[in-house]
């Protein structure tokens, strides 16, 4: 039952006595000196303050647990403190722990045994340069949001510091630089080159001296990443001992993020990039040509095989240099990721990877001959270095044999970038490129997911993929196609697709516009610019979207009436010449036969299905093999 005391008391000190009132003495018969508290004759409204105390039920062996505390100015804060402490104390929180936030914070990651490694150090990271200085003396029942308020009060301080301490170590760089440079230009001048020599290392000493103790800047990403850590820790006291009454983390307004979106290299952005040397964003993805042109740039280097996984497979670097041939079937098509090499402070540990990263990936016919070629290159390195070659079992590795490591295959993509003169990308960004080039290939977002190892569809769609030109144009044209517009025509010839222009099912052709005089134009289709015309229609119209929409209804009416489907519609009247777009215009039309076959020629399936066919591939020396 709850029936709290509540009493005033004060600092003040004088002779002590006993419950009799009679005077305390010493060893030496003098009065004991003390704390008088309740009993100081001067207590009443203007000296003193509250205090109360409550008891709990017995703890174990029938100890006798008081909850106590004072120092309130207002008897109304004592009873708001008691009942505040009486109810955490019902609910299971240890009120009477006098346990610090710091030794709680150490006891949760002991705790933690099945955190992956990378995660355990993010954590240790975040507990030894936050939670600690900022938390770690804070009895752990007195936590409260005020107290994580203040700590990233002084984490924005601290950044405001340390932009300061940046800027000013920039001017100093920029100091030295300049002084290095009037040194080389005195070359040949006895006394001036002395001085200017002089003024370099002066400068040089200084950047060395201003230099220490540069630190990052606390990003809003990571102070909600230390957010993450310590909602976690406070998680995990509510659910294993009611340490807190609230998870004061979940209640904390931080600076908003948002995640970088991918960008593409344009020709307008590659053109400011060469002029300033800046890129568009962090996250930058190359259009299907830029990709060509590295890979024919890298087709000599000893690890062109694994730059092209990288942009066709979209994996982890620390997958890929954990990938084993036992993985590998190059004639079934596909490898298995179910290995990972992570980094923690330069060193490396294999670990499962996580349980939507382990999965299977299907190998195109040029991708396995990638696999089977570079095992066939090991091979001859393994010949050449003899009892010097070293043995991992990897896929990927140096000539000698060696596994790679995650950061210098970073570093080799960066330079050979470097080298090839095309526009910056990090190698992680090559899982956007993937992501991005199946897309445009018209793979459906969840096999892209399953590609890449995400455990949701939102997590690929929002962060892996990226909009290339080609999907903007073929979207905003699949848009006007949606939307029929009435664009008066005369059919001066009817359409007739032959059979030669049909693959199977599928049709595609070409409705090439020209302006003649006037507004007049004429639209001619034909599957190939020298073909012959399969159909020809007129109008009058004030320009290509004139014509690109009559051609659109042209062929949307044939469709209709010659139970036909069309499924895309593509404008390429961009690709003319700016001087020639106002007189030509051309649309590309993929159309199907909406034909069913009938029901009754499914029968049930009676076994296990056929095994993937395969026809040919080419053989490590570039022949064609039976399979």
């Amino acid at each position: 039952m709850f029936s709290p005391s509540y009493y005033r008391r004060c600092q003040c000190k004088g002779p002590l006595k006993d419950k009799e009132g009679k005077p305390l003495l010493d060893t030496e018969g003098k009065p004991k000196i003390g704390s008088i508290g309740t009993t100081c004759p001067k207590l009443g409204p203007k000296h003193g303050t509250w205090a109360f105390y409550f008891e709990l039920e017995p703890g174990e062996g029938g100890n006798r647990q008081r909850v106590r505390l004072g120092g309130f100015a207002k008897k109304d804060d004592a009873k708001k403190k008691a009942k505040e402490l009486y109810d955490a104390a019902m609910a299971g929180t240890d009120v009477l722990s006098d346990e610090t936030c710091g030794d709680f914070f150490l006891q949760w990651i002991q705790a933690k045994k099945s955190l992956a490694r990378t995660t355990r150090h993010g954590y240790e990271e975040h507990i030894n340069n936050y939670l600690l200085p900022h938390l770690g003396h804070i009895k752990r029942r007195d936590l409260k949001v005020r107290h994580l308020d203040k700590m990233y009060d002084a984490i924005e301080k601290e950044n405001a510091e340390r932009i300061l301490h940046r800027l000013r170590v920039d001017q100093l760089q920029k100091d030295r630089d300049e002084a290095h440079r009037a040194w080389v230009k005195a070359a040949g001048k006895k006394e001036a080159r002395r001085a200017a020599r002089r003024a370099f290392l002066d400068t040089n000493a200084a950047l060395r001296e201003g230099r220490k103790g540069l630190r990052k800047v606390t990003s809003a990403t990571t102070m909600h990443r230390i957010n993450d850590t310590l909602s976690s820790a406070l998680s995990w006291g509510i659910k294993r001992e009611q340490a807190f009454a609230k998870n004061w983390a979940q209640l904390v307004e931080l600076p908003p993020v948002t995640r970088p979106k991918p960008v593409v290299w344009t020709p307008e952005r590659i053109e400011h990039w060469k002029r300033t040397g800046e890129k568009p964003g962090p996250v930058m993805v190359w259009t299907p040509e830029l990709t060509g042109q590295f890979l024919d740039f890298v087709k000599d280097d000893w690890l062109y095989e694994l730059w092209h996984s990288f942009i066709f497979l979209g994996p982890r670097r620390g997958e890929m240099a954990a990938l084993p041939w036992t993985e590998v079937n190059s004639d079934a098509l596909w490898l298995r990721i179910s290995k990972q090499i992570v980094e923690v402070a330069y060193e490396l540990y294999g670990e499962a990877p996580k349980a939507d990263s382990v999965r299977t990936l299907s190998l195109s016919l040029e991708s396995a001959d990638n696999l089977a070629s570079f095992r066939s290159k090991q091979e001859k390195k393994r010949q050449e270095w003899e009892d010097a070659y070293v043995e991992t079992g990897r896929v990927w590795t140096h000539e000698n044999g060696e596994a790679l490591h995650p950061d210098w295959i970073s570093r080799r993509f960066t330079r050979l970038v470097e080298l090839s003169g095309l526009p910056p990308v990090r190698l992680h960004d090559l899982r956007h490129l993937a992501a991005t080039l199946s897309l445009l290939a018209g793979t459906d977002i969840k096999v892209v997911q399953e590609k890449l190892g995400h455990s949701s569809r939102q997590i690929t769609s929002d962060t892996y993929t990226s909009v290339l030109p080609e999907m903007m144009r073929a979207e905003a044209e699949s848009v006007m196609a949606v939307v029929p517009r009435d664009i008066p025509f005369k059919v001066r010839t009817p359409l007739v697709i032959p059979e030669s222009a049909w693959q199977g099912d599928i049709a595609v052709f070409f409705a090439h516009g020209a302006q003649r005089s006037g507004d007049r134009w004429t639209i001619g289709a034909q599957t190939q610019p020298d073909s012959d015309v399969l159909g020809m229609i007129t109008l009058a119209g004030r320009g290509q979207d004139d014509a690109a929409n009559a051609a659109v209804k042209w062929i949307r009416d044939h469709c209709t009436a010659n139970n036909l489907e069309l499924v895309r519609v593509e404008n390429f009247s961009d690709r003319y010449p700016e001087e020639q777009r106002a007189v030509f215009s051309l649309t590309r039309f993929t159309i199907v036969r909406a034909e069913c076959p009938d029901l009754d020629g499914w029968a049930p399936l009676t076994g296990p299905p056929p095994a993937r066919a395969r026809t040919t591939r080419r053989a490590p020396n570039g022949r064609r093999k039976s399979a």
